[in-house]
Parts: structure tokens; C-alpha cells; sequence
């Protein structure tokens, strides 16, 4: 039996972080009671999003256009680039105002109790792009969590058996913190207090 209307609608309002079935009840609820427009607006900005939106060739952030328009742009640093793990990392070091060169964005980090590894992650396309000619310097900005301290030993690795100097972002953020958290202040503290990358 398929389920109701408002049960489908709740069920996918729970795909959301940090939505539990509370939550998503509440939502649905507001949305049909309360919000119909909302809930259209809703509705096709996502069918809109997920027709438009992919992933940039060159940093593989979401773009409507196949290079985005920070790869594209004339101003940015084409010696350095970063590797963050998500668009919003990525977004936290463009709100610094401190850095001015490129970025590559992994959509995710090494994770094998998820299943995630460096294959999944798609660290060639990463490697392709670091040995396009034009870099100098890989500066890594992955989070201080177990998983991203992984990530950042294996990328590490990965690019100095090709040669690449690597830095990695100062402990100005906190042990276990998100880039998603911190401040502007102390990230633009950390990206300035880099240093290179043990073997």
C-alpha cells in the first residue's frame, strides 16, 4: 500500500539533517496549513536545482555552468590551490577574505566506516588537476576531525610522491571543529599559519 500524500511528504522532509519525525510533521504540517505557496516554491526550486545544478570540471563545487565562475575568473591565484571537503567549507575560506587562489572541492572525506574511500571520492580527478601545469601549492583544508585528519594524510601522501608542495591550514581551528563553525577570525588565522605537510 503507498503511503498517503502527507505520509510521503513527511517521509521526504526527513531527509534533511538534523529533521527527525517531529520535526518533519511540523513542517509538513506548516507547509500544507499554512504555506501552500511556500510549499510550491518549495517544490519546484528543488526540481529546478536538481535539473540545473552539477558540478563544476575544474573544483567540482555545484555550478549551473560546466566552470564555474570563480575557476573562470581572471583575479584568483592559479598557483594555489585548496582542497576543502564540502561547498560550505568552501564558502568559510571565500568569507575570510584572506585567500585568493583556487579550490577543489572533494564532496565529502576518507570515511571507511561509511564506506567511503579514497576511490569513492574521486581523488584522481583531484590529482588530474593538480598536475594541470598551473599549480604550485596544494594547501589542505580539510576539518581536524579523525576522518578529515585521514583525508589529509592520504592527499598528503598521494601528491608528495608527484613532487606538489603541500600545506595544510594552521590548529587555529579546534580539534574536532567543522569549518562550517568557525569563525571568519580564526580560519583566516589558521589559512595564514599554514605550514607543510609531514611525510
Amino acid at each position: 500500500m503507498n503511503p498517503s500524500g502527507l505520509e510521503a511528504l513527511i517521509e521526504a522532509l526527513r531527509c534533511l539533517p538534523g529533521v527527525g519525525p517531529k520535526s518533519a510533521q511540523r513542517m509538513a504540517y506548516h507547509l500544507l496549513q499554512r504555506d501552500r505557496a511556500g510549499a510550491r516554491r518549495l517544490g519546484e526550486s528543488v526540481l529546478h536545482a536538481l535539473q540545473a545544478v552539477r558540478h563544476c570540471q575544474r573544483c567540482n563545487t555545484f555550478s549551473e555552468s560546466d566552470i564555474c565562475e570563480r575557476c573562470l575568473s581572471p583575479r584568483r591565484d592559479r598557483s594555489l590551490l585548496c582542497v576543502v571537503e564540502t561547498p560550505v567549507d568552501m564558502n568559510m575560506m571565500e568569507q575570510t577574505l584572506s585567500y585568493q587562489g583556487l579550490y577543489y572541492v572533494l564532496m565529502g572525506r576518507i570515511s571507511p566506516l561509511d564506506g567511503v574511500g579514497p576511490r569513492e571520492l574521486g581523488l584522481e580527478r583531484l590529482m588530474a588537476r593538480v598536475l594541470d601545469g598551473e599549480v604550485k601549492e596544494v594547501i589542505l583544508a580539510t576539518n581536524y576531525t579523525n576522518e578529515g585528519e585521514a583525508t589529509a594524510h592520504y592527499i598528503t601522501a598521494m601528491l608528495k610522491a608527484k613532487g606538489i608542495s603541500v600545506t595544510r591550514i594552521a590548529r587555529g581551528v579546534p580539534v574536532g571543529g567543522e569549518l562550517e563553525y568557525v569563525d571568519s577570525g580564526t580560519l583566516a588565522q589558521a589559512l595564514r599559519e599554514r605550514k607543510s605537510c609531514s611525510d
